[in-house]
């Protein structure tokens, strides 16, 4: 356990979190929502500070981050709880584990303890992954802190609902990357199927890129939910409108958890999706959860030429030289160096 930051007393033995846009106000003993701070005493308490309840280590390309460091490996860490509900949660064991049974869980991994397995492990990377991030911050910035200081980057995969004070004030200069999950461009959609706010995650997404954390856009296509063409279009205006050099991960969605009673979304839909993408503007639109297909692979926006030949998270074939395409010498956007 230990103290939270982003909360405020109100003075009567409550306190607020204002770390998400939740901004929850709890009562002494009790959890926000996303079901590890607590109110101790009228302080706010973090209950997974060093509580790993997952670390191994992945293809920086499983993220997906495709555009930041190809090939290399992250050392991947999460706590349990999140900041939503999403009823497709594909990772519900742990991330609604505290809402679920009221209870924490985990191994004591220490912030040094993370950096050593990285750096024990070769990975160039640590990812603060499976569940969400944000919820965890406390442990996610003096871990960061330290592999910064070892050389190590840090990445976050995260749902973006996460005040932009925190971007700006905390996160910038220590997380080097991020996917964030733009899971639908309706605030319906959130509101009945993650229990959030669209609008707290378009400013985060814009908070990110203005702190030079290098950003990829992830969405998960759901069959009659966000798979509209009109929605697709409004996704990649925005993102286009931050700036059309920001990759999207279009994903293939799987029935689960609560939310099964979609079939799988066809192959057709996630490459038509991808066409909308690249017709709006954005140089970078893959597709996900379709393994080996063409839209794994990174084509140079200029010459056209495949520089990143992908199968599933290997990189299988790279023409590029530093962060130049081998053929036409422009430059990648992303961090490749």
């Amino acid at each position: 356990m230990k103290e939270a930051i982003y909360w405020k007393s109100l003075g009567d033995g409550r306190v607020q979190c204002v770390l998400c846009p939740h901004e929850c106000i709890i009562s002494e003993g009790k959890t926000g929502f996303c079901g590890v701070r607590k109110n101790v005493s009228g302080v706010l308490a973090s209950l997974v500070w060093a509580k790993s309840v997952a670390a191994s280590v992945d293809p920086i390309e499983k993220k997906p981050l495709f555009h930041f460091y190809p090939g290399t490996t992250a050392f991947s860490i999460a706590t349990v709880g999140c900041n939503m509900r999403c009823r497709f949660c594909q990772n519900s064991d742990i991330s609604q584990y505290p809402t679920q049974t009221g209870e924490i869980t985990g191994r004591d991994m220490l912030p040094e303890d993370v950096v050593g397995s990285a750096i024990s492990s070769g990975c160039e990377s640590i990812s603060y992954t499976y569940t969400e991030p944000t919820i965890y911050v406390e442990y996610v910035l003096d871990t960061a802190e330290i592999a910064r200081g070892r050389g190590i980057k840090n990445t976050m995969i995260t749902n973006g609902y996460i005040s932009t004070d925190v971007i700006r004030e905390k996160l910038s200069g220590l997380v080097d990357a991020a996917n964030i999950d733009l899971k639908s461009f309706s605030d319906t959609f959130y509101k009945k199927l993650c229990s959030a706010r669209l609008q707290g995650v378009l400013e985060a997404i814009r908070a990110y890129y203005e702190a030079g954390i290098w950003i990829e856009i992830t969405t998960l296509l759901i069959p009659n939910e966000n798979d509209s063409a009109e929605e697709l279009k409004d996704i990649a205006s925005f993102i286009c409108s931050i700036s059309p050099d920001i990759p999207w991960h279009i994903s293939r969605y799987y029935p689960h958890y609560l939310y099964d009673s979609a079939p799988p979304t066809s192959v057709t839909k996630v490459e038509a999706a991808r066409d909308i993408g690249l017709s709006q503007g954005l140089k970078y639109v893959y597709t996900g959860n379709v393994m080996g297909h063409i839209g794994e692979n990174t084509f140079c926006h200029h010459c056209g030429a495949e520089i990143i030949k992908r199968q599933g998270f290997s990189v299988t074939q790279k023409a590029m030289r530093g962060n130049t395409c081998l053929h036409c010498n422009q430059t990648i956007p992303g961090r490749f160096q």
